[in-house]
Parts: C-alpha cells; structure tokens; sequence
C-alpha cells in the first residue's frame, strides 16, 4: 500500500501534472461558479483538449475539474442564493442566509475547509477500502436502492420545519413535478401534454436556478432596495467558534458523503441533502437550520465533496460509473484505450495511483485559492443591490440557456422563477419540493426495478438484510420525532405533579 501512494504521489508531483491539475482546478471553479454548466458538462466540453496529453495528465486535469467545480458552485450559492451545481443546492439554505447578515466569508471558507477535509477522509477510505466497497456497492440491487430511497425521503421530516404537513404537501408537489416524462416502466409519456420539450422531464438546474436565483431577487425587489452589506473585514473571516462547531458535522458529512458516493447512481447531490438533514436532527442548534447556521453549510459541503471523490470507487474497481460526471470520465478512459475495472489497479498501477493522489494535491490547491479569497469574494456583497440583481438575472438566463442552447431552458426558469417568490411571499418551504424533485426519478426507477424481480411484490424488500437495514433506519427516524415529543412531555408531566419539598427551617429561628 505505501509503495503504491509513493509511486501515485511521484506521478501527480511531476511539473506537467501538477501544471494541469492546477488548470483543472481553476477552469472547475470558475465553470461552477457559472450557473447550469456545471461539472457535467465542464468536463465533457473540455475532454477534446486532453487528447493530445498523457492519459494520467488529461485525468488529473478533468478529476480536477469535477471537483473544483463543486466548490465553484458554492460561492454563488452563498452570494447570491444561485447554486451553480445541483449538489450545491442545500448550502444555499443556511449559506445565503449567512451572506445576508454579513458572514459571507466565514460560509465560504467554512465549505473551502469541509471540502479539504472531506476530501482527504475519502481519499484515505478510497485508497484502503476501494476494492470491498466496491464489493458492498455490487450488493446494492433495485431493492436497497428503493430502501435508500425511502431513507431519502424520510429525511423530509428533516426539512419541514414546524408544519410537518405543509413541508409533507410541498414534498409530494416536487415528486408530482418529477413524474412529467417518459414512464419508466412502460415508456409512454406523461403529463407532456404533447410537448417534445417535457418528454425528458423538467430539468431539475433550471428548476433549482428559478426557484432560488430569480425568485428571491423578484422577492427582493418588492421587498424595495437593501442597503449593501457593509460588513467589515473581521466579520468576513472564520473564527474559533465557527470551526469548533463545524468539526462534528463535517466528519459525519465526510462518512455519509462516502457511503452515499459509491452507490451508482446516488449522487452528491443526494449526499448533501442526507448530511443536512442528519446535522439537523443531531445538532443542538436545530431551530437555527435555515437561518444562517454554519453547521448547515459544513455538513452538505463536506458530504458533497466526499461523495464526488467515493464516484471513483465504482469507476475505476468494477467499470461503473458512479454519477454523470464520472460516465464523462469513464469515456475519457475508453478514449484512451484504459478499461476500467478490477484489473486496473494491477495493469495501470502509475495512471490509478496517480490519479488517485491527484486528489489530495488539488484539494490542497483548492485550499490554497479559495481560502484566503473567500473574504474577497464577499466583498461583492458591497455592490449596491441596483447593479447586482440584473447582473444575477442575466447570469442566471445565460446559464439556463446554455445549457441546452435553446429558449426552453430559459422559459423554465422563469416560470419556476414565479413560482419561487410566490413561494417566498407564503412562506412555503422549498427544501421538501426540492429534495422530492431529487428523489423522484431515482425513487420511480429503483421502485420499477423492484416490482420487476419481485413479480409485482414489493415485499421483496423486507427479503434483502441490507435493504432490512436501512428501511429500519428509516421507520426510526420517522418514529423518533414523536417518541422524543411523547417521553418529553411525560418528563413535563411528572415534574409539574411532584410536589414541592416543605420548608424545614424551625418556627422562630432566623436564617443565617
């Protein structure tokens, strides 16, 4: 094992390499913080200009990408309530809400830090583990994948906030919005209303773009013009508090981002929500989720991280790719005539260890930019909100219409645009419509799937110990909330009917 990171470690720390990890790095953070590129689509632009590279240096340059792109999302998404990336769609909850009372910087460099952190966990699980959690992530058939699922969406509780029905109903309109498409099962359309442009679904970034971006500059306009943050250069850095109570959640983060990134098909973007909700079960500070808790920000930015880099686990042990980004990579190995798979460790030991350690050396160069401009990138806060809010909607309608080069895209926006301020002006939780758009695909896939080897009997999965498992987890965390309601009131109960211990002190004695 020590042979292979020095022989890794030797490969990425050659001139050439680190050149172009540095370019993946940077190109990656400046894509994400493009909204509706994303990693995705940076990569797969970018795979022409590494053909005519080494195949670990074009790897190293594209790996770089994907996860400098990550973090690049995050900065719009704290700015200026624009996710740049779908996993960065949970930072926009807490780390918006920071940026408005002036802690922009702390956010930032909050995420910069969880992500460095997240990324040398995974790698250092990726590096040790790789081969029996690819294993692990082979038992994972459509039934635990549907177990998962429910886990998923019992995380909602999570995000409902006081009215548990409403967050529930706002839940089951992002899952009705999910079901626009081409049926999974028996491949006829639905609810297109005989539109070629819905028969792939409403496309889950312009969504994200409309509702958070658009809508809450409309909501700010009517709100009429806030003075600019004037927050000062202190207030803008990280302090000791901030990383004591951020230590916790971006641990947790990093291991629930692993585990979540070596399921193909799970996502990041999955991760982060999972983190999030998680933090705000366990955390002391639960009521403050949602309104500029830094915890909200470290968890999903360390569980996103971590679950980018785990994507690799199934890529390169078994050949499958563990999200759109790493399908890009795997064909960028075709290309080069690598083929991905358990011999690859032993055929192409320099190329895998290589690409391998590259991790760790561009999140250090990650570290290294982002941190210590994390307090510059705040500063745009400054900008008077007149010049800001156009040059947000024309980001937002030149990303939207990038992405698929035609008006459809930038009609989605603004229509889900609409629907994000009328949602700001009742007060209706996105999170849960959110987190249903995220698991309805996914979850009317793995439910198909199960249907079909069971025979029309989803019951099979109470046959499955791993899905056995996690739909155990998942009834514990929708029973918690009531049985903790329940043993607290009684505790309230017993005391308020104990009765109150007589005064002692003899009659005519004074008290010293």
């Amino acid at each position: 094992m020590l042979d292979n990171l020095v022989l890794g470690f030797s490969t990425a720390l050659s001139l050439e390499n680190l050149l172009w990890c540095f370019v993946g790095v940077l190109v990656g953070t400046v894509i994400g913080v493009l909204p509706g590129l994303g990693s995705t689509t940076g990569v797969a632009v970018l795979l022409p200009l590494t053909l005519s590279l080494e195949p670990v240096t074009g790897l190293i340059m594209l790996a770089g990408i994907y996860y400098g792109s990550q973090y690049g999302g995050t900065i719009t998404s704290v700015l200026i309530s624009t996710p740049g990336e779908a996993s960065s769609v949970v930072t926009t909850l807490d780390g918006y809400q920071m940026a408005r009372q002036g802690r922009a910087g702390a956010a930032l460099a909050i995420s910069a830090i969880g992500s460095f952190v997240a990324a040398i966990i995974s790698l250092a699980l990726l590096v040790a583990l790789a081969p029996p959690f690819a294993q692990f992530a082979l038992d994972f058939g459509p039934p635990e994948m549907l177990a998962v699922m429910i886990l998923g969406l019992a995380t909602i509780i999570s995000f409902a906030g006081d009215n548990r029905m409403l967050g529930l109903l706002m839940a089951l309109v992002g899952l009705l919005i999910a079901t626009v498409g081409v049926d999974p099962g028996s491949g006829t359309s639905r609810f297109t209303f005989g539109s070629i442009y819905l028969l792939g679904g409403i496309p889950f970034v312009e969504v994200m773009i409309g509702l958070f971006a658009v809508g809450e500059v409309l909501y700010q306009i009517r709100q009429g013009a806030a003075a600019p943050i004037r927050a000062g250069f202190r207030e803008l850095m990280i302090g000791r508090e901030d990383l004591r109570r951020s230590g916790g959640p971006i641990v947790r983060g990093s291991f629930l981002g692993f585990l979540f990134g070596i399921l193909p098909g799970a996502g990041s973007t999955l991760a982060s929500f999972m983190a999030y909700g998680i933090e705000k079960r366990v955390s002391k500070r639960g009521k403050e989720f949602g309104k500029g808790a830094i915890e909200g920000v470290a968890a999903p930015e360390a569980a996103n991280n971590a679950a980018a880099n785990a994507n690799f686990v199934p890529t390169l042990t078994l050949g499958i790719p563990g999200g759109a980004t790493t399908a890009v990579l795997l064909g960028a190995f075709m290309i080069y005539g690598i083929q991905p798979g358990p011999l690859l460790f032993d055929e192409q030991p320099a190329l895998v260890w290589g690409l391998l350690a590259s991790f760790f050396i561009g999140n250090v160069i990650l570290l290294v930019l982002n941190l210590p401009l994390a307090p510059v990138f705040a500063q745009l806060l400054r900008v008077p909100y007149g010049y800001m809010y156009p040059m947000i909607l024309l980001t937002s309608l030149v990303g939207a219409y990038s992405i698929t080069n035609g008006m459809y895209s930038v009609w989605v926006v603004l229509i889900f645009g609409l629907i994000g301020y009328f949602m700001k002006r009742l007060d209706l939780p996105m999170a849960p419509l959110v987190l249903g758009l995220v698991l309805g695909p996914l979850f009317e896939k793995a439910l198909v799937q199960t249907s079909a080897i069971g025979d029309g009997n989803l019951l099979i999965v109470f046959t499955r110990p791993l899905a056995l498992v996690v739909m155990a987890i998942a009834i514990l965390q929708l029973a918690a909330p009531t049985i903790m309601a329940r043993l607290l009131r009684r505790r309230a109960t017993s005391r308020s009917r104990r009765p109150e211990p007589a005064d002692s002190t003899p009659e005519g004695s004074t008290r010293g």
